[in-house]
């Protein structure tokens, strides 16, 4: 219970920081934290593949929804700023910790994605100045739906490495 909740902490100072500082120094405050959780997990090989697919993932998202015109970071971009894709990161760092729970029954995962996620998005938008051209509700609306269908998928990844991992292991011990 004590690194579920360090997981939680370590993911919310993250969020602070790339949210309040931008591209600037306090980025390195997330190297800390996936270095820490890194530490504290036994499978590095799964959870390096999760951590990198879902910053692939999320930034390739985020960036899509960029060039559609829902966000505006006040500057002409294709990719959306590295304190952005950080946050997916840190996401991934919580999927097999802290936010494990919401895995099985997937729709815990969708509730919590239709909920958490537009919230995240808002304060994060507010506190960093990122336009919502669309407009908030339709925006919010927009990342209900997505994150919805988002994050029982991320669950997904995470439950694919682990199992690769796990048969890995096996296959290992039996030879």
């Amino acid at each position: 219970m004590p690194k579920l909740i360090a997981n939680a902490i370590l993911f919310q100072l993250g969020w602070f920081a790339c949210v309040f500082g931008g591209d600037g120094p306090w980025l390195l405050l997330v190297g800390v934290a996936v270095a820490v959780h890194l530490l504290w997990v036994s499978n590095w090989a799964a959870e390096g593949k999760l951590l990198l697919s879902v910053f692939l993932a999320g930034s390739a998202l985020d960036s899509f929804l960029l060039n559609l015109g829902v966000f505006d970071f006040g500057e002409p971009r294709n990719l959306i700023p590295l304190w952005l894709a950080l946050l997916w990161l840190l996401l991934a760092t919580t999927l097999n910790q802290c936010l494990a729970w919401t895995a099985r029954p997937w729709w815990r995962a969708s509730l919590l994605g239709a909920c958490a996620g537009p919230l995240s998005y808002y304060a994060g938008a507010q506190i960093a100045g990122v336009g919502l051209p669309y407009g908030t509700w339709q925006t919010l609306l927009l990342l209900a739906l997505i994150w919805a269908l988002l994050l029982p998928v991320l669950h997904g990844f995470a439950k694919l490495y682990r199992s690769q991992y796990e048969q890995s292991v096996r296959t290992r011990q039996s030879t």
